[in-house]
């Protein structure tokens, strides 16, 4: 059996899909008009530098513009490109229209390393990561399996409380 068709054994939870879009706003508007997400939060600009962000193994000072709801059971993410390299931008430059760019699995950052660990030993590394108080984050480029590149986000104990507070509706 290839070594990439084999399970990952750790513990991952489905979590997210998110977009990557050219006005964050707009596309906002458009999934509590049209799909009836009303509990998008408020967008924020996220600076990659600021997280320790890496863009194929070199630090990262990308800028992007955030927002996330929870519908359905998962998260709903849009990212909108502001400057800086990063795989959004990358995205956004192949796709002018914009769309799906990622899913997002979760897992206790006790965990992360051997998740890892497990995708580095099926053939995959590191594409980015950033380190954010409520998670450490890495993407693995998984678009030739799947279309798409996989987050694996290592939730910390302040990132469960938020994951809880956004689930509840609050902000």
């Amino acid at each position: 059996m290839d070594n990439k068709n084999k399970k990952i054994s750790s513990g991952l939870n489905f979590s997210q899909i998110a977009w990557v879009v050219k006005d964050v706003e707009r596309t906002k508007t458009f999934f509590h008009e049209m799909l009836g997400v009303h509990n998008f939060s408020e967008t924020v600009t996220s600076r990659l530098k600021e997280y320790d962000a890496t863009y194929y193994g070199k630090p990262s000072d990308a800028e992007n513009l955030v927002t996330m709801a929870y519908s359905g059971g998962i998260f709903v993410e849009l990212i909108q490109p502001l400057s800086g390299q990063s795989i959004f931008k990358d995205y956004i430059d192949s796709n002018p229209a914009g769309g799906f760019q990622h899913i997002a699995y979760s897992t206790p950052v006790t965990n992360l390393d051997k998740v890892i660990s497990e995708f580095e030993n099926k053939g995959y590394s590191i594409v980015s990561s950033f380190d954010t108080p409520i998670a450490k984050i890495v993407f693995f480029d998984t678009r030739k399996e799947i279309g798409v590149f996989t987050e694996i986000m290592g939730i910390t104990e302040a990132g469960e409380k938020a994951v809880q507070e956004m689930k509840n509706g609050g902000r």
